[in-house]
């Protein structure tokens, strides 16, 4: 099956192929994809590099943690990508988006304060998990209300840090 998988507005086609082999806009890659412990945590070996992602399910979507980075994922197959683009569907774009700890942590930084506004892909906050810093950024643009943590505070995982409205 084929999925349309969105990243920072960039879209991917995304098929898996058999258990080894995943195509990526065209390019097949042998893969070797597993679970640790039964978490939400996995580990990847592509194209021969070793690779570990934490993937939580967000209110639209995937959060997924790779390599000290957030990444924020909407991963739809081909005929739900056509029903949402027919209904007029928007992303993250309106209302309010809570932003969650994607794993537990200790709050390093909080790099905005209420009413600031800011810029989708603006970091946010800067969150400390298994001695890596991760930026957790903005999906959209907006207002910062309702920050929940400050610096030094540790959060458990889907622990909503802030809220962009």
């Amino acid at each position: 099956m084929k999925y349309i998988t969105s990243i920072d507005d960039k879209e991917y086609l995304v098929e898996i192929l058999d258990e080894k082999h995943v195509s990526i806009d065209g390019k097949v890659l042998d893969v070797d994809f597993s679970t640790i412990n039964g978490q939400r945590v996995f580990s990847l070996i592509i194209g021969g590099k070793s690779y570990e992602a934490h993937v939580n399910p967000a209110d639209e979507g995937w959060e997924v943690l790779l390599r000290g980075r957030f990444y924020s994922a909407l991963v739809e197959d081909e005929r739900e990508k056509r029903l949402r683009v027919s209904a007029g569907a928007r992303t993250v774009e309106g209302g309010e988006f809570h932003l969650k700890a994607p794993m537990p942590g200790l709050v390093v930084a909080v790099l905005v304060e209420d009413g600031k506004r800011i810029e989708k892909g603006e970091v946010l906050i800067i969150l400390e998990s298994m001695k890596m810093q991760n930026e957790l950024k903005s999906p959209k643009s907006g207002i910062v209300s309702r920050i929940k943590v400050k610096p030094g505070e540790r959060v458990e995982q889907k622990a909503t840090l802030l809220t962009v409205t």
